[in-house]
């Protein structure tokens, strides 16, 4: 069974349609590419996903359970599903540390010293321990993703989605990003990732979806 399985997905958006009976498979353990065009509804495919978009019709499932059940917990389905946004989605009056522990403690209710032992695993992992106590405006492009990615991956997340990872980056921070994004994989990290960036889609991936028109 798949862990993400999307069958004749549909949204509308003022009767214009963005996605048009999609269907689609995330298998657990490998690295699933989206590419299309901007605009062809790629975007609107993750945020789905995680029910920060409401679809028209169609089913999800995440795990085997239709994310749309009246039993969901929204809140728990979002934890299990970790999203780098396309800018980062950083809290700039928060330090690096304060950004990856914030949902730990929030929404897991960890406290701050069992929170922060648990971010500092994700930051050395992904090279940034040392930068824990800057601001997003002390570090680079580059730097933000990995912080997005420690944010995402410190809540144990099922699967890890990024929405144009590379789009803000230039060449030599892409290329770096899709090294990680292998690295990661090779631990065995599930991740969905869109893209129009068809030398990080080769990097990442043997096979790509693309999408075009909905």
């Amino acid at each position: 069974m798949a862990l993400i399985e999307i069958r004749d997905l549909v949204k509308k958006f003022d009767q214009q349609i963005t996605l048009d009976g999609i269907n689609l498979d995330v298998v657990e353990g490998e690295v699933k590419v989206v590419m299309g065009p901007s605009g062809c509804g790629k975007s609107t495919l993750l945020r789905c996903i995680n029910r920060l978009v409401e679809f028209d019709s169609g089913t999800i499932h995440v795990r085997g359970k239709n994310i749309c059940d009246s039993d969901v917990d929204v809140r728990a389905l979002r934890q299990s599903i970790g999203f780098v946004f396309q800018q980062f989605a950083l809290y700039r009056h928060l330090t690096v540390m304060d950004n990856v522990t914030l949902g730990l403690r929030k929404l897991r209710g960890m406290r701050r010293a069992e929170a922060e032992e648990k971010a500092m695993h994700e930051l050395v992992r992904l090279d940034m321990a040392e930068h824990r106590d800057k601001y997003p405006s002390q570090i680079s492009g580059g730097q933000k993703q990995r912080v997005a990615l420690a944010r995402a991956l410190a809540m144990d997340p099922a699967v890890v989605v990024l929405d144009e990872p590379t789009s803000a980056l230039d060449p030599v921070m892409s290329r770096e990003v899709g090294q990680l994004i292998e690295r990661l994989n090779s631990e065995n990290v599930t991740m969905l990732c869109v893209t129009h960036d068809l030398r990080l889609a080769s990097a990442i991936a043997e096979r790509v979806t693309f999408l075009d028109k909905g």
